[in-house]
């Protein structure tokens, strides 16, 4: 194998794929990204066996052939590499597999691994296929993944759900996270060859890998699923993934239907007086209490070490008093996704969850647990 490649498409090509491979492999083919040239293409692939992105780029192919090279050093060579330069990439077999990468005056050897121990991710038959913009899924992830579950024990909430609903008429795609103490959930309306796919839960690291990957790509994004496997397309990149095989719970039973009190205020002045006031905590995830009164709230942090810290804020309501306490750092995470400029809760009581809304945006949708305070 011999080819020559522009430095900043192998580059941009490079720091896609070697995302996903982990730093520490019990595997050591895991480490290694595979390099595949043929037909003026090159084609990199990098899985963890849960994940595998596949990247192809134009190259100038002197000779075809393929080789496998650590991931993270060959992106750290190249990302060191001079700006514009033409890198020059050959598997050099007469020094037992070693790939030689070299711009200029520069040249590196590396050690490869055999190109037949790499494995290989079957996607298998992905029968529901559908389209979105890729604006459309950024604002999926970002209103929703905040809410994702880091606790192993209860696996299935560790992903996004997504799956098709009926909200009256209207059919909609929904994407829905929770940890059990909050709940984003956001929907679109449904695109073409959605309606008969089966509820899926995409996995935590892969909403980050997708993420990462849409930051660079522009136009629509193709999705296909299955049970099992789901992948996006999109641009010369392929990013397949499997699915979390669980159940997720039915989280339009936490969505609260009578909370009949409404507070509503400016959401900038309201994250920034939770934060302001969660400054006293030891750490953001200590309560923050409101009490909502006529047309006003007052914000109050009590940390029995350092102090308290209160603040007042003009508000929209007429209901009954009413004092809740929250976990600021949600609090935050919610409040931080707002673009509109109010924020209404929809509360009940003390102890039952609210409905947290932007004003703005009837695409989403929060429900946020009660702390004691």
């Amino acid at each position: 194998m011999k080819i020559t490649v522009e430095r900043g498409a192998f580059l941009k090509a490079l720091s896609h794929v070697q995302s996903v491979v982990e730093r520490r492999n019990t595997i050591p083919i895991l480490s290694n990204v595979m390099i595949e040239a043929a037909k003026g293409k090159l084609k990199l692939t990098a899985t963890d066996l849960d994940i595998e992105i596949v990247e192809t780029l134009p190259a100038d192919v002197i000779r075809n052939g393929a080789a496998t090279a650590p991931a993270h050093m060959l992106y750290d060579i190249v990302r060191k590499l001079p700006e514009g330069a033409q890198v020059q990439a050959e598997l050099l077999t007469s020094e037992g597999g070693r790939l030689q990468v070299s711009a200029g005056t520069v040249r590196f050897e590396l050690a490869c691994l055999p190109k037949e121990d790499f494995p290989q991710m079957a996607a298998g038959a992905l029968p529901h296929k559908f389209r979105l913009e890729s604006a459309e899924l950024k604002q999926l992830i970002d209103k929703t993944r905040f809410a994702i579950s880091t606790e192993e024990t209860r696996f299935y909430l560790n992903g996004i759900y997504l799956h098709a609903a009926k909200e009256g008429k209207q059919h909609v795609l929904r994407a829905a996270a929770t940890d059990g103490h909050r709940l984003a959930r956001f929907e679109l309306d449904l695109p073409e060859g959605a309606a008969e796919m089966p509820g899926v839960i995409v996995p935590r690291k892969t909403i980050a890998e997708l993420r990462r990957l849409l930051d660079d790509s522009e136009g629509a994004i193709d999705i296909s699923l299955s049970d099992t496997k789901i992948q996006f397309t999109n641009d010369g990149v392929d990013l397949t993934s499997k699915l979390i095989d669980g159940t997720f719970p039915d989280y339009q039973r936490v969505i609260p239907a009578g909370n009949d009190k409404v507070l509503s205020l400016d959401s900038k002045e309201f994250a920034q007086a939770v934060d302001r006031v969660s400054t006293i905590s030891a750490d953001k995830t200590r309560a923050v209490k409101l009490a909502v009164a006529k047309d006003k709230v007052t914000l109050t942090v009590i940390n029995p070490d350092s102090g308290t810290a209160t603040e007042e804020l003009a508000a929209d309501y007429t209901a009954a008093p009413l004092e809740i306490g929250f976990n600021a750092r949600y609090l935050l995470d919610i409040t931080n996704q707002f673009d509109g400029k109010k924020v209404s809760f929809l509360l009940s009581d003390a102890g039952s969850p609210t409905l947290i809304e932007d004003k703005d945006d009837p695409h989403t949708l929060y429900v946020l647990m009660p702390m004691r305070v």
